[in-house]
C-alpha cells in the first residue's frame, strides 16, 4: 500500500522531473554537434541536415504521439520515448568514436531516432492538462518551460565535465546514463493521467486527417499559428545570435564561444524565471489571452534593435564595468527582453489550448502544436540565413514585424472571443 502510495503522491512533480533530466539528456548533446560533425569532416549542408533531423522527425511524429497517448494513456507513451531517448544517446556516443563518414551516418542516425521519440514534451504538457484544473494550467504549463529552460542551462556544462573526463565519447555516455536513469525513475514513480477506458474513445485518424481535424478549429488553429511564430521567431534569435555578436563586437573565435554561452545562459535563466510558480501568480492576473498579446509584443521591441548594438570589447566581467562595457548592458536589456517575451508565451498558449481541445483530443492537440514548432524550428536557421547574407538587419526586422502583428491580432481576436471556455468550464481527469 506504501508504495502505492507514493508513487500518487506528487504526479506534478514527477513529470517535472522526468521532462527536466530528459532534457539536460539533450542539453547535453546539442551544443557538440556541429562542431563533432564538422571535426569529422562534414560540410555544410551535411551538418545542416544533422541539425535538421531531429526537428523534421518531431515534425512528422509528435501528432502521432500525442493522438497515441490519447488511446492507450501517457505514461506508456512517456515509457517509451524516454527508453528511445537513452538508445539514441548510445547510438551517438558510439558514433563519437568511429571516424570519417561512417561516424557521420552513425550520428545522424542517433538524431532521427532521438527525433522520433521526441514525444516528451507534447505528453508531458497532455499529462499536466490531464490532471489540471483550468485556472491553475498556465501556472503548471510553466514548469515545462521552466524544465526546457533548465536543462538547457545544465546541460552544456555537464557535457563540459564528461568531455574532459572520458573525450568525445563522454558526452553521449553521459547523456545515456541519465535519460536511463530517467526512464526507471518514471517507471517506478509516474502514475498514469488518463484511462481512456473511462472516457470517450479518441478517433483513429491518419496523421494528415489530425492535423487538419486540429488546425480546422478556428481557435485553436489560431493558437498553433502563434505558437508557430513564436518558436520561429525564437528560433531566429537563437541561431544567428553568435554570429551578430561576433561581427557586431570583432570578436575572435575564443571570446566568441564565451559571449555566445554567457547569452544563452542569461536568457535561459531570465526565460526560466518568468515561468515560474511565483512570478506567474502575479502575470496570470492579466488573464491568458492578453499576456499571450503582451508576450509577443515584448518580444518584438527586444528582437527589432539587435543589429544596430555594437561594440569593441569582448564579453567579460572586467569589461562590462569598464568605460567599453555599456553597449554589452544594452545587449543584455534586450535579450532580457527576448527572453521574457519569448518565455511568457508559452504558459498562457497552451492554458488556452488545454481549455479549448476536448480532453479525449488532448494528446493529439498539443502534439500538433509541437510539430508546427518543429517546422519552424527547421525553416527559421534557413529563413534568418538568407536574409542575414543581404543585410544583417532584414531578419529582425521581419521577425520582430511578424511579432507585432501576431501580438496585436491575438489582442484583438483572443480578448474578444466567445469561444474559449471559461476557467471553469473544465476540470481536471481523474484517473
Amino acid at each position: 500500500m506504501n508504495g502505492t502510495k507514493n508513487r500518487r503522491m506528487s504526479p506534478l512533480a514527477t513529470i517535472f522531473m522526468t521532462v527536466f533530466v530528459d532534457l539536460i539528456g539533450f542539453g547535453i548533446v546539442l551544443p557538440l554537434l556541429p562542431t563533432y560533425s564538422k571535426s569529422l569532416g562534414a560540410k555544410g549542408l551535411m551538418v545542416g541536415v544533422i541539425m535538421a533531423s531531429y526537428s523534421a522527425m518531431q515534425f512528422l511524429f509528435a501528432p502521432v504521439w500525442g493522438a497515441w497517448s490519447d488511446r492507450v494513456g501517457r505514461r506508456p507513451a512517456l515509457l517509451l520515448s524516454t527508453g528511445g531517448a537513452a538508445a539514441s544517446y548510445a547510438v551517438f556516443a558510439y558514433g563519437s568514436t568511429l571516424s570519417d563518414s561512417m561516424a557521420l551516418s552513425v550520428i545522424l542516425l542517433s538524431r532521427v531516432i532521438a527525433g522520433i521519440c521526441a514525444a516528451n514534451i507534447t505528453v508531458a504538457q497532455a499529462y499536466i492538462a490531464d490532471i489540471t484544473p483550468p485556472e491553475e494550467s498556465g501556472k503548471r504549463m510553466g514548469l515545462i518551460g521552466m524544465a526546457f529552460g533548465l536543462g538547457f542551462i545544465i546541460g552544456p556544462l555537464v557535457a563540459v565535465a564528461g568531455q574532459g573526463a572520458m573525450g568525445r565519447i563522454g558526452p553521449g555516455i553521459l547523456a545515456c546514463a541519465i535519460c536511463t536513469t530517467n526512464f526507471f525513475f518514471a517507471w517506478k514513480f509516474l502514475p498514469e493521467s488518463w484511462r481512456p477506458g473511462l472516457h470517450p474513445a479518441a478517433p483513429k485518424r491518419s496523421r494528415f486527417a489530425g492535423v487538419q481535424h486540429v488546425l480546422g478549429q478556428p481557435v485553436i488553429g489560431f493558437l498553433v499559428f502563434i505558437f508557430f511564430l513564436a518558436t520561429f521567431g525564437f528560433t531566429c534569435f537563437e541561431s544567428n545570435l553568435a554570429i551578430l555578436v561576433t561581427q557586431n563586437f570583432q570578436l575572435n573565435d575564443k571570446n566568441s564561444y564565451s559571449a555566445g554561452a554567457v547569452l544563452f545562459s542569461f536568457a535561459g535563466i531570465m526565460g526560466a524565471t518568468v515561468q515560474s510558480p511565483g512570478i506567474w501568480k502575479s502575470l496570470k492576473k492579466l488573464g491568458e489571452p492578453r499576456l499571450v498579446a503582451i508576450s509577443l509584443l515584448l518580444f518584438a521591441v527586444g528582437l527589432a534593435p539587435m543589429p544596430w548594438i555594437k561594440g569593441n570589447v569582448p564579453l567579460t566581467w572586467s569589461n562590462l564595468f569598464s568605460a567599453n562595457g555599456g553597449s554589452w548592458w544594452i545587449l543584455l536589456l534586450f535579450v532580457t527582453l527576448i527572453a521574457i517575451g519569448s518565455g511568457m508565451t508559452r504558459p498562457p498558449l497552451f492554458a488556452l489550448i488545454q481549455r479549448c481541445a476536448p480532453a479525449h483530443e488532448r494528446g493529439l492537440t498539443f502534439g500538433v502544436a509541437q510539430s508546427g514548432a518543429s517546422l519552424a524550428r527547421i525553416v527559421g536557421p534557413l529563413f534568418i540565413g538568407g536574409l542575414y547574407d543581404s543585410h544583417p538587419a532584414w531578419p529582425y526586422l521581419a521577425c520582430a514585424g511578424l511579432a507585432s502583428v501576431t501580438g496585436l491580432l491575438a489582442w484583438k481576436t483572443l480578448t474578444r472571443s466567445s469561444e474559449i471556455p471559461a476557467n471553469q468550464a473544465q476540470g481536471p481527469i481523474t484517473a
